[in-house]
């Protein structure tokens, strides 16, 4: 791997803290990652770039417009296919600072407290701009508020929704990115306009990007005329996720068969077929969801686009 290569992997970090305590505490990074480093998705990137990245290039035109840089949009897709790597990369294309949200770095046992650590976060992105905020697993802090029971949930959900609206109204060049395996359980107000009403599916790599992935995956280690594209094309469907669990289980097979020998046996293609045989893509479930959702219960057409992707790779 070259110097360049490795500088990329570390994104440079800057702790800030976002309570009045200072107890808890927020990494930004500033992401070396662009879309360059993202296999397939175009038309996923075409859609940021429209939202994003030209507004911050040619404000002057979205301005004649009424458009402002800054909004929101949610990821969607099966686990594991790179959605987060994928709001990095969008911090990096448009050099922003990119800050990681997780549920329980607000979350707080006092009435009142996580929703001041939520409000303080969102200032704190407000700050640190151009700014990504990314909300991963965003259906744990916006689900359905019919579906909750205790107040302070419904709360949270509240105060989420006042700083996506306090995003449109009087700020720019904040932008929250969400993401969520199943978007079906967020709350309707979530998905109005100005807020997570722009949707993009993120789905599993083509043969090009799993080649890619099994390649990352497999070098540094021991291995023997690896046939990776052999590899790629039998794994339709796999996740990011998957492939990384298939390396791992030849690499065990290949372990286990050096400390049996004494020496270094490298992983081989017979190691990677085994490991495969009993493996299904983890991916294909969600599609089973994300189905009978799309065909029974999806007026606006929102997930046209998964019964497409079925239908294009045979999916049933």
């Amino acid at each position: 791997m070259s110097e360049d290569d490795k500088r990329r992997e570390r994104p440079k970090l800057k702790v800030i803290h976002f309570d009045k305590d200072q107890q808890s505490l927020v990494e930004t990074e500033q992401p070396q990652l662009t879309f360059d480093d993202v296999g397939g998705l175009e038309e996923v990137k075409q859609n940021i770039r429209m939202n994003f990245v030209l507004p911050l290039q040619q404000p002057e035109m979205f301005e004649a417009f009424g458009k402002q840089a800054g909004g929101s949009l949610l990821l969607y897709g099966p686990p594991g296919c790179g959605k987060t790597f994928l709001a990095r990369a969008v911090a990096g294309e448009i050099n922003a600072n990119f800050i990681h949200l997780e549920l329980q770095a607000i979350l707080s046992m006092y009435i009142g407290e996580s929703e001041h650590n939520l409000h303080d976060l969102f200032e704190k992105a407000r700050e640190e701009k151009p700014c990504v905020l990314f909300i991963d697993e965003l259906d744990a802090l916006g689900g359905s508020r019919h579906q909750m029971r205790q107040h302070h949930e419904r709360m949270l959900v509240n105060q989420l929704l006042l700083e996506l609206d306090g995003l449109e109204s009087f700020n720019d060049q904040v932008f929250v990115i969400g993401a969520t395996n199943t978007p079906w359980y967020l709350d309707t107000a979530l998905r109005r306009p100005g807020r997570f009403n722009q949707l993009s599916f993120v789905s599993p790599p083509g043969a090009e990007e799993r080649a890619t992935i099994l390649q990352l995956k497999t070098a540094g280690k021991p291995q023997q005329d690896l046939d990776i594209r052999k590899i790629a094309g039998a794994t339709s469907h796999f996740s990011g996720a998957d492939l990384n669990q298939l390396v791992d289980e030849a690499t065990q097979l290949a372990l286990h068969r050096s400390l049996k020998a004494g020496s270094i046996q490298p992983i081989t293609n017979e190691d990677l077929t085994q490991s495969l045989k009993n493996r299904k893509p983890t991916t294909l479930e969600w599609f089973q969801t994300a189905k009978n959702y799309a065909t029974f219960s999806d007026s606006n057409k929102d997930y046209q686009v998964v019964l497409d992707y079925m239908k294009q790779h045979r999916l049933r």
